[in-house]
This record gives C-alpha cells, structure tokens and sequence, in this order.
C-alpha cells in the first residue's frame, strides 16, 4: 500500500471523488500541513490554523499509479484558482500535494510540469512533504455517502467518470 495526500477545496467532494477510482483502497478526510495540534473543523475554519483541507489517499499501486491519481485530481481542481475552489474560499480550500515518500517527488514533478503545459495560467498547487495530518471529525468521513443531497463543488459527472477510469497497462 502507497499513500498520498491531496488538497482540492472541499475535502467532502474531493473524497468522495477519489474513492471512486479502482485501486483506492482507503480514504480518510482531515487537516494537512497546518501550525496546531488535534485542530478541530470549527478552529481549521477560521483559516488561522494554517491547515489544508485534505484527503488521505491508500492505493494499491499495483492498480493504479500515482501518475494516474494525480492525473484524476487535476480534473477535479481548478489548479491555477488560491485559495479557492468553486465557492468556496478561504486558505483551508488551497490545493496541494502531500507526499510521504521522497520517491514520489519525482513522480510529482513530472505531472505538475504536464500540468502546467495545459494550464491557463501558473499553477498554484502545493507541493511538499507531510508535516502533520489529523484526522477531521467523524460526520466529515464519508461525507457524501451520509448525506447524497450534501453540498459538493463538483459536478456529478467526475463521479460517474472515477468509477470508470480505468488505467491502460502502459501506465
């Protein structure tokens, strides 16, 4: 098992998203690269805690890659928007990846280079290594399944679209 943890504005529809794709094994929503222990939802809120909205991601890489992950996050971002994703606003909404392995930076590199040659603009997306992540409270887990009707910046479509995402065996 690998894991990787991603940063795309609302970590409800950024979650629900990713657990979608085959090779996900596990997701857990919380709070990324901030400046306090244990945060709550309501302190990380304020945006003075200095956390991300994050998703923790297991996968199974003998599966899917993290070429192919990163390549699903971009679609579900706005990776040239600070701060900002959809409308929702504020720096716990900023877009970033969290490594865990050195190894992976290189991985990371070369997707946001690919990135940035499509992008209408610079992107904006973090990249650094984890420092911190805590777990959100449990009614954020799973938000989406809980709650269908729940609030989500992202189009229905992403959703039906990671169920089938499939990657091709030269990836």
């Amino acid at each position: 098992m690998k894991e990787i943890f991603l940063a795309g504005g609302c970590f409800w529809g950024t979650e629900h998203f990713l657990k979608q794709v085959e090779g996900v094994v596990e997701t857990e929503v919380g709070f990324a690269n901030g400046r306090t222990e244990n945060p709550t939802y309501k302190e990380v809120y304020t945006d003075q805690t200095g956390y991300a909205e994050t998703v923790r991601v297991n996968y199974d890489e003998q599966v899917v890659s993290l070429e192919f992950l990163l390549g699903l996050y971009f679609m579900a971002i706005d990776p040239t928007s600070l701060n900002q994703q959809g409308h929702d606003v504020g720096t716990r909404y900023r877009t970033g990846i969290y490594y865990t392995s050195p190894a992976d930076l290189s991985v990371i590199e070369s997707v946001m280079a690919e990135q940035q040659e499509k992008a209408n603009g610079k992107i904006v997306v973090e990249v650094e290594p984890l420092r911190n992540f805590y777990p959100a409270e449990e009614y954020h887990q799973d938000y989406l399944d809980k709650n269908p009707d729940g609030y989500c910046h992202l189009p229905l479509e992403l959703f039906a679209f990671a169920r089938q995402a499939r990657m091709k065996p030269w990836q």
